[in-house]
């Protein structure tokens, strides 16, 4: 999750958009491996927490927002001098828009986001001997939450964004602590990623989604984005990302 705008160019990292970053494939293959990672940390520290919190729901939630705000610090650090370590579709398309990254690369990177979610979740269930890709059945609908996920999303996007040319250690801590922090204060534990509520939706545990819910998330998501992006046209002029991005790769 490491936009061009907000890169450090003191920390002699290997950029996205460069002449010496790895070739858009090998990018995407790696946003496809660590979107997986991800779900497999946010479905398995679920399904772990359910287990052990004796139905303390408060518990279980505090367990899996813990390790999923970790679980995103770990992987930025690792992948994001490689592939930027988006792992979310609303962040690549964001970066396209704000003219930080190609729009050619905007398919491969987020299928590659799609297809690792689903491989996420499929990993967690196999570990916890879960019915592999099961239809969820937890309810979270209505306008509040589909707002939830407008306030999240604007929110992941605000922190990833508006701070400019950060290094690669303090955007991995701003997003882990962002993420965990939104588990708690939005009323949808903050999804904000279209690839996560997506994959989410098969699979009936602590942390699904029903597949009639998705549309509502989907739009809050949406709004949000929308809502950052004219936000972020007025703070940065095009003019400012231009010249911050060719600093920075």
């Amino acid at each position: 999750m490491l936009p061009p705008i907000a890169r450090s160019e003191s920390r002699g990292q290997t950029v996205p958009g460069s002449e010496s970053a790895p070739r858009l494939g090998r990018r995407a293959a790696v946003e496809g491996l660590g979107t997986s990672l991800l779900l497999a940390a946010v479905v398995g520290s679920g399904i772990m927490a359910e287990r052990l919190s004796g139905g303390n729901a408060g518990l279980a939630l505090l367990a899996n927002s813990m390790a999923t705000g970790a679980g995103l610090v770990a992987l930025i650090l690792a992948f994001g001098s490689f592939s930027g370590a988006h792992f979310n579709p609303l962040v690549t398309l964001t970066d396209a828009i704000l003219r930080g990254r190609p729009w050619r690369e905007v398919a491969p990177y987020v299928t590659a986001q799609l297809a690792g979610a689903f491989v996420g979740v499929a990993m967690a269930d196999v570990m916890f001997g879960e019915p592999l890709f099961a239809v969820s059945q937890k309810a979270r609908s209505g306008v509040p939450q589909a707002f939830g996920e407008f306030v999240a999303t604007f929110g992941l996007l605000a922190v990833l964004f508006v701070p400019l040319r950060r290094g690669l250690a303090e955007v991995a801590v701003a997003v882990g602590a962002f993420i965990a922090a939104a588990y708690w204060f939005t009323s949808s534990t903050s999804f904000a990623n279209p690839a996560v509520t997506l994959a989410r939706s098969m699979s009936n545990t602590f942390t699904g989604i029903r597949p009639q819910d998705v549309p509502g998330f989907f739009i809050g998501q949406a709004l949000g984005t929308a809502a950052f992006v004219l936000l972020a046209r007025w703070l940065f002029p095009k003019s400012s990302i231009t010249v911050t991005r060719s600093n920075n790769g």
